[in-house]
């Protein structure tokens, strides 16, 4: 196995670990100040205040676009085309079981076997968890299809327009594009689109304060791209096998 295969398949496996562990904790709303140990900041955005709201997975899909940039400058739109598609029928493979593990009926000690007072009920508990709505679903993997998508398409007009130079331009440029959409598209779906029937305020004001982080993180991640990009080049750099995908 060459060097450039063994490297494509390391970041095809963080990629979808990543991509199909955000699917599953991003049904949970989490606030960011208490969880912090901080006094709300009392922040109001289009009539919604209160403590700063996120979707667990913005912990996560940050992590999956400096891959997706990662990939792109050292494979090409294909590789990041292919792993993207395969993510989404893994994710909805995972969601079919379940799906399917829901439905199995549980043994009958086992639903109050918690030992912990507050899970009267594992089934329910369980359900709860792993089966998320199929709005939920929808929404996630149709956000994550245009976000990778549209970070694909302009990190290539960057990456041709400055020549190859400016990697951070190049690399935070298409995140901070793909992610507007990621954060608006999955949650309309989810949650406008979904039985919870978000309102419009609540929205745009969760959708936008999400859009913020992923914007801090990924300017904040810039260091740690250059370092990626400059670890990878050492490595491809004793293959001889390995030809840019960027190569005349």
């Amino acid at each position: 196995m060459t060097r450039s295969t063994r490297l494509y398949l390391v970041l095809c496996g963080f990629f979808i670990t990543n991509a199909l562990f955000a699917q599953f904790i991003g049904v949970k709303i989490f606030a960011l100040e208490p969880s912090l140990g901080l006094e709300p900041i009392g922040w109001s955005l289009f009539g919604i205040s209160g403590t700063l709201q996120f979707t667990t997975g913005v912990l996560l899909w940050p992590v999956v676009f400096v891959l997706t940039d990662v990939m792109n400058e050292f494979y090409g739109p294909r590789g990041v085309r292919f792993i993207s598609w395969l993510a989404v029928g893994l994710i909805l493979y995972a969601s079919a079981f379940a799906f399917l593990a829901i439905a199995l009926t549980p043994a009958d000690w086992w639903i109050t076997a918690s030992p912990d007072p507050k899970v009267p009920d594992q089934q329910a508990a369980f359900a709860a968890i792993f089966g998320q709505g199929l709005w939920t679903i929808a929404g996630s993997v149709t956000a994550f299809l245009v976000a990778q998508l549209i970070d694909v398409a302009v990190f290539q007009r960057l990456r041709r327009w400055s020549g190859g130079r400016w990697l951070g331009l190049r690399a935070t440029g298409s995140t901070l594009i793909s992610q507007f959409f990621d954060s608006f598209i999955v949650l309309y779906i989810a949650f406008v689109l979904g039985p919870q029937q978000w309102s419009t305020a609540q929205w745009l004001a969760i959708g936008s304060v999400n859009y913020v982080y992923k914007l801090l993180v990924a300017v904040a991640l810039t260091p740690v791209i250059y370092l990626a990009y400059r670890l990878i080049r050492r490595y491809l750099a004793a293959d001889p096998d390995y030809v840019s995908p960027h190569a005349a």
